[in-house]
Formats: C-alpha cells, structure tokens, sequence
C-alpha cells in the first residue's frame, strides 16, 4: 500500500476519504482516553513533566507500533478477520465508516466523564454491531477469532493483577533497607524507563488494530470483498498512527491520568515503576500469542495489583467499580450503537 496511490484512492472514492477520516478521528480518541494510561503512573508520581510525557509517549508509540508489527503483525490481522462484511465492497466500507463513528460517540462520551474506557474492545463491539446490522444475522461475525478477545479478557486482567503483586512485592523486599532517598533517585529514573516500555507496548497493541482498520478501508475501497489474506503494514502508517495517537494524548490525557494514576490508587514511585514493568510485559506476553487486548484494562488492574501488596484498603473500589461497569457495557453499548448507526448510514448513503 503505496502513499501516493493511497492518496489517489481517497481522492477517487469519497467513501473510502469518510472512513478513512473516522478511523483516524477513532486513533485520536484513542490517544486521549486510552494511551494516556501509559504515562498516568510516571505523571502522577511526578517523574516526569505532562509534556515530556507525552513527547515520550508518541515517541515509543510509533515504535511500539513499528517494531513488533515487523515481528509478529497477527494482532492486525485478528481485528481484520474479526468480522465479514459481506460481498458488496461499496456497502463494506458503508458499515466500516458507521463502526468508527460509534466507537468515536461511544469514547468521547466516557472521556466526558473521566472514565478510561478500552478502545480496544470498542472497536471489536462496533466492528461486531455493525456486521450484524448488515447481515441481519450472526453469519459475519467469525467465532474463532471473537474468542480470543475473551481470552485475551481473562488472561490480560489475570496477568496485569498477579505481575504487579509480585513485581511490587519483590521490588519491596529488595529495596527494604535501602535509604529512602537513594531509593526514590533510583526509582524516578527506573519509572521513566517503566512508563516507555508501556507506551512501547500500547503502541504494538493499540497500533496495530488501528492500521489493519486503514488497511480494511484501502482493501474496500479497492472493491476486494471478504477478509485480506495478510497485512504488511507500510512505514508511513505507522508513523501517521503514531502521530495521531500522540495528538490525541496531547490534547485530552490529563482526565485519564488523574483517573487511573492518582484517584485509583495513590502511588510511591516503586509502585509505579511496578505496575508499569507488569503492565508492559503482560501486553508482552499476550502479543506474542496473537491476543487483542486492551491496554486499559492491563494498566488498571496492574495497578490495582500493585495497590493490593499493602492492603486491599489501599484501592479505591468506588473508581474500580465505575471502570468496571464501563468495561461490561462497552460491548453491548458500542455494538447496540455500531448497528444503530450502519441502519441510519446505509439509509442516508
């Protein structure tokens, strides 16, 4: 997927322009209620400056996205053969665009309120609704792929809880009778290099989903039908992602951060150098394995296991259950709204 002949379809296909413009407003609002959770430990814990953060976000998202889609791009191409939209490529891009719009409503409604909900998972919900809405029927939705995204559920909220506990908690043993100074010098440094390993990984998760959806559109646009077989995402791709997620935390990070860095559980910089390394490495893990996951729900509950090393106390459930109740209603909502829109988008269009 050539630049120049990217923008030559765009140009011709005013279709394919919409949906391409959707996706990238999708990225933009991932990147201001979603990446956030990259840096909201090393802000909070006032390592780093908000700006710096977010220079040092973008930065490691782009190579997040850039390195692990040269490894391993299957998580891309699970998001592509999630769903099946048929065999009229110019009603595909139709659902395509009405499944963006909905994850942008949806996400915009919990940045209102400070919520940090998953884009991950939004997309999946409005990708599903949306294919529905034009089958009629469950015939679009590919099960095989759909259950990894419940595994992917249970095992990144399994690993997030159970590495920050003992990342948290080793980390304690060690540096107990270390002085407390020498130990807080130690940790800001160690929390930056924590914090860029997680927007590393938010960029090789989230990343990843958003171009195989760009690539979606070219290959509609194309008038191809069905699933792409492979995706080689281009350099430039990654790199317009990247910037547009980075955008995106720049302008409207600072509610996240506030929510899962500093109302949830209030950190010490170990903590946070904890449940960035544990967050990381469980995004890691599911990666490799090919699992979508949502980089939201690996952040919090790593940091809810970090919280639970002292005391159970420690953690806020009031702001637990409210991310909670967001998390569970994000797939019958964004769906419900994704199939809403596909009926109202193939009735204007």
């Amino acid at each position: 997927m050539e630049l120049q002949s990217f923008l030559n379809q765009i140009a011709a296909n005013p279709l394919m322009a919409t949906a391409v413009v959707l996706t990238l407003g999708v990225i933009l609002v991932n990147g201001w209620t979603d990446a956030p959770n990259a840096i909201a430990t090393c802000v909070s814990t006032r390592c780093m400056s908000e700006r710096s953060a977010v220079l040092m976000a973008a930065v490691f998202n782009f190579l997040g996205v850039f390195v692990m889609t040269k490894i391993n791009a299957t998580v891309a191409e699970t998001i592509t053969k999630m769903v099946d939209f048929g065999d009229n490529a110019e009603e595909a891009i139709i659902a395509l665009s009405a499944a963006m719009f909905a994850i942008v409503l949806w996400a915009t409604l919990a940045w209102v309120f400070g919520i940090p909900t998953s884009e991950s998972h939004a997309l999946i919900a409005g990708l599903t609704g949306s294919a529905i809405a034009l089958h009629g029927t469950l015939e679009g939705v590919n099960g095989g792929e759909w259950i990894k995204v419940i595994y992917g559920i249970v095992i990144s909220i399994s690993l997030g809880f159970i590495f920050g506990w003992l990342i948290c908690k080793g980390v304690s043993i060690l540096f107990k009778n270390v002085e407390r100074r020498k130990a807080q010098s130690f940790f800001k440094g160690a929390q930056i290099t924590g914090a860029a390993s997680m927007a590393f990984m938010h960029g090789a998760q989230d990343g990843q989903k958003f171009m195989g959806i760009i690539f979606l559109c070219s290959f509609f646009g194309s008038g191809n039908t069905g699933t792409p077989q492979a995706i080689i995402p281009p350099d430039w791709l990654m790199l317009l992602c990247s910037v547009v997620m980075g955008l995106g935390t720049a302008i409207g990070g600072k509610k996240i951060i506030k929510s899962v860095g500093m109302d949830m559980v209030k950190l010490e910089k170990y903590q946070g150098f904890s449940a960035d390394i544990a967050a990381a490495f469980s995004l890691f893990l599911c990666s490799v394995f090919s699992l979508p996951v949502s980089t939201t729900h690996v952040k919090t509950t790593s940091i809810m296991g970090v919280g639970a090393v002292k005391r159970l106390s420690a953690i806020n459930l009031g702001v637990v259950k409210e991310m909670a109740l967001t998390w569970i209603l994000t797939f019958p909502g964004c769906g419900l709204v994704g199939f809403l829109m596909t009926k109202l988008f193939m009735f204007i269009f």
